[in-house]
């Protein structure tokens, strides 16, 4: 069955929706593919204290429903569905979901991108009860405490150097002997009182507790890769600095993507190099990776499209 729409945007986090809201109040009646897990990264984040305009602070899969429901009041048309498929080789745009045929007059990719995870079971279940992959997001909640920063590179470092201001001791934990981060952010790491690093260490378990539906996190298992000795370190909590991955593998081929896979887009706009096709949100931002931040481009995005179908009239 073929569809025919204004504007297809590819994701429905704060980046997709705000789009969608912006395209909506537009009169282009959007269609968003919100995917089988919608509402991005924000839905795994148990409490959002550094979004504008919630003061008390707010659950993020409440704060993504009212995105989705503002959207919705303008028309917007919302799918629980993935795309599968996509063809930006020539206007109308063709977009699969398995079977379906969809046609666009421009497209916003707003896919997000996912954080790197060990793949250990006890990771997940205590995600966003003690385990995080933000420390700007995060940090605020660990004010004198203990925490761990899983990594060796730059985005490790960075993560444990933020944390210092809320934690009162932050352990860098790597795998091997000895850091991969650059010189400077090796220098500044090292020489800050408050990290201490465990080198040639992996984690083996994340342990906690659950009191009255409620989980905590209590420690870390760590192995150590050269010698096997295992023991449990007391940690209140764990970040992953270990980097994200874009989620761009549909588009391969399509955009041009960096060497690490974020979408390239233009300067100071949301413009990739197909014209009509447009990118926001954490899937072009390797840097600051904020959900107003990624509402913001949202919003660029939708307006760079309004402005690219009334140049083609």
């Amino acid at each position: 069955m073929e569809r025919k729409h204004n504007v297809i945007i590819i994701g429905s986090g704060p980046a997709g929706l705000t789009a969608a809201l912006y395209a909506a109040r537009a009169n282009f009646k959007p269609l968003v593919f919100e995917g089988i897990q919608p509402g991005g990264q924000l839905t795994i984040t148990t409490d959002v204290e550094n979004y504008p305009g919630f003061p008390e602070g707010i659950l993020g899969p409440r704060l993504m429903d009212l995105f989705r429901k503002q959207a919705q009041r303008f028309d917007a048309q919302t799918l629980f569905q993935d795309v599968t498929k996509v063809d930006f080789s020539a206007r109308p745009f063709k977009l699969w979901s398995n079977e379906e045929l969809y046609l666009a007059g421009a497209v916003i990719i707003a896919t997000g991108a996912s954080a790197k995870w060990l793949g250990i079971p006890s990771e997940q279940r205590f995600l966003g009860h003690g385990v995080s992959a933000c420390a700007t997001c995060d940090g605020f909640f660990f004010k004198g405490l203990e925490v761990a920063v899983v990594g060796g590179g730059d985005t490790a470092m960075e993560e444990a150097n933020f944390l210092t201001r809320f934690a009162s001791k932050v352990t860098i934990i790597h795998r091997r002997d000895r850091l991969r981060a650059s010189k400077i952010m090796q220098d500044r790491t090292l020489a800050n009182p408050r990290i201490a690093v465990m080198y040639e260490t992996v984690i083996e378990e994340i342990l906690g507790k659950e009191v009255n539906g409620r989980r905590s996190l209590t420690g870390i298992r760590v192995r150590n890769v050269r010698n096997g000795s295992v023991r449990d370190v007391r940690i209140d909590g764990v970040f992953m600095g270990i980097g994200h991955q874009p989620n761009t593998q549909l588009f391969r081929g399509q955009v041009d993507l960096t060497e690490s896979g974020y979408i390239i887009v233009a300067p100071g706009t949301t413009k990739t190099n197909i014209p009509g096709v447009f990118a926001a949100g954490d899937v072009a931002d390797p840097h600051y990776r904020q959900a107003v931040t990624a509402a913001g481009t949202g919003c660029m995005a939708a307006m760079d499209a309004e402005q690219y179908l009334e140049s083609l009239h």
